[in-house]
């Protein structure tokens, strides 16, 4: 610690013998960057916020909801700092004064675009910052023309999101309805084509897969008809059984019947439910049969002549007629499914080139009626939203606060400058005067130099000054206390002229 402290007052000791050249240098290093400073054109900075507001209930019943209109603000803010829009920038302020070939419109461009910032504050909030820096004009000019940039950013931005999406609504429903008349002839060419086909080739209507279709659906029907076929025929023939048990005729009854009478109409009864599909084991059916049991003893019995018409016979009669109407019916059904069933098996197997034409003619017309129907429905969408837009515009736009009018230069720093050049220049001062110290072969301490020639120092010999000397060091000192007070006067001086200068920004 001790030998720290010794190499410190040495190096203080150091830089004290040669002040001069430290201030000398400091002078130099000082004056140098405080010039540079100068030159440093000040750059205003004009800050503005927006505010956009997304919510709209009847905006997003129709989609125009809150995340597609922010999507549509990000892409308006993202598209505002391009080439085109800045140009606009360029043109309509002063910075367009010298640009006089598409060559300096460029740099212009490049430049402006480092100047200006739009950031999302919130979610909807914006804010556009412009700055301006240019070294030919005044602060105030340059005050200004960071203003009437931020302000011409703001007109742009308006522009672009109400005005620019409507002219691309209006673009976007005239190019729909080119691609509707494109694509109605189409339709109709490909409407025609099919209507012609068909008339020339009924039986292949639909192409390869509509006639597979169609017999898969002949053979399901043809199936069908052969199990309806089958059961009729065995309810036919259940029908001739129960004829064939039943008397066409039966005994004659008196003028008033009696049990004869009585056996008939309980034996058409019986006959009836039998007819109608009833099981022996139905209960309707056990009573009218233990109804005709105990008539047939009575009728039996009975004495008289002639005989009458069984109307049970006549009813089964009937049935039996029916059944073999349905029978027939189902036959010959049969008979015109076997035969369309075989023409239309021969007529893919003799013709695969033509079920491949209508298979194509069919895709062509389904693939041209899907993109028009898609095409004529985003078109209908489109002018919906655009009437939602024009009449109730989802975005309101409002000015939060207006571009500021900046008086204070927000670069460069230039009170800070000052004060790093002073303290970079006294730094440089002190150090060149240590390093010349290095240089020369000398020693301040006593310790330095039997720790250099590793020999013991018996003593030191004390500085002896005259009057003269004297009175001449204090006079040197008084100059260099002068000089150094010249310096941070001049320091004082140049923060001075800032902020005065700072003050005289219109």
């Amino acid at each position: 610690m001790n030998q720290i402290l010794e190499e410190l007052r040495a190096a203080l000791h150091t830089v004290w013998n040669r002040r001069w050249l430290a201030l000398a240098v400091a002078w130099g290093v000082c004056l140098l960057g405080w010039a540079a400073i100068a030159f440093i054109p000040n750059s205003y900075e004009s800050n503005a916020r927006i505010f956009v507001q997304l919510d709209d209930a009847l905006a997003e019943q129709i989609g125009l909801g809150a995340a597609n209109r922010a999507r549509d603000i990000e892409r308006v803010r993202t598209t505002l700092t391009s080439a085109v829009n800045l140009e606009k920038v360029v043109r309509s302020t002063r910075i367009g004064q010298d640009v006089t070939s598409p060559r300096q419109m460029e740099i212009a461009v490049e430049d402006l675009a480092e100047d200006i910032e739009i950031k999302n504050v919130e979610d909807n909030l914006f804010e556009v910052t412009a700055t301006s820096g240019r070294g030919d004009l005044s602060d105030a000019e340059n005050a200004a023309l960071a203003q009437d940039i931020a302000q011409k950013m703001i007109d742009i931005f308006r522009e672009e999101n109400l005005a620019g999406g409507r002219g691309e609504m209006r673009e976007s429903i005239a190019f729909l309805d080119q691609q509707l008349a494109e694509r109605e002839k189409d339709l109709q060419g490909a409407e025609q084509r099919r209507l012609a086909f068909e008339a020339q080739h009924p039986e292949l209507i639909g192409g390869a897969t509509a006639i597979a279709s169609k017999l898969e659906a002949s053979r399901s029907e043809l199936r069908g008809v052969e199990a309806d076929l089958a059961a009729a025929r065995s309810a036919l023939a259940a029908i001739d059984g129960q004829l064939s048990s039943t008397p066409r005729t039966l005994p004659g009854a008196g003028p008033e019947g009696g049990p004869q009478a009585a056996l008939a109409q309980a034996e058409a009864n019986l006959a009836g439910l039998r007819a109608r599909g009833l099981t022996d084991s139905h209960p309707d059916i056990i009573a009218a049969r233990r109804q005709v049991e105990l008539l047939r003893p009575q009728a039996a019995s009975q004495r008289g002549g002639g005989s009458v018409s069984n109307p049970a016979y006549s009813s089964l009669l009937s049935i039996r007629a029916e059944r073999e109407a349905n029978v027939q019916s189902l036959q010959a059904r049969k008979a015109a499914l076997s035969v369309e069933l075989t023409q239309t098996m021969a007529s893919q197997a003799q013709e695969p080139g033509v079920a491949a034409e209508a298979t194509r003619i069919g895709r062509d017309y389904e693939v041209l009626r899907e993109q028009y129907d898609k095409l004529l429905k985003d078109r209908e969408e489109l002018k919906l939203r655009g009437q939602v837009e024009t009449e109730r515009s989802a975005v309101k736009f409002e000015v939060i606060d207006p571009p500021t009018s900046p008086r204070v230069p927000s670069a460069p720093n230039r009170p800070l400058l000052l004060i790093a050049v002073l303290i970079v220049g006294l730094g440089a001062g002190a150090g060149a005067a240590f390093a010349y110290g290095k240089i020369k072969s000398g020693f301040a301490t006593a310790n330095a130099l039997e720790r250099a020639l590793n020999l013991p120092v018996i003593g030191t010999i004390s500085l002896g000054l005259t009057d003269a000397r004297r009175a001449l060091a204090k006079k040197r000192t008084r100059q260099f206390a002068m000089a150094s007070g010249a310096l941070g006067g001049l320091f004082v001086v140049l923060i001075g002229i800032e902020f005065v200068q700072r003050g005289m920004v219109a």
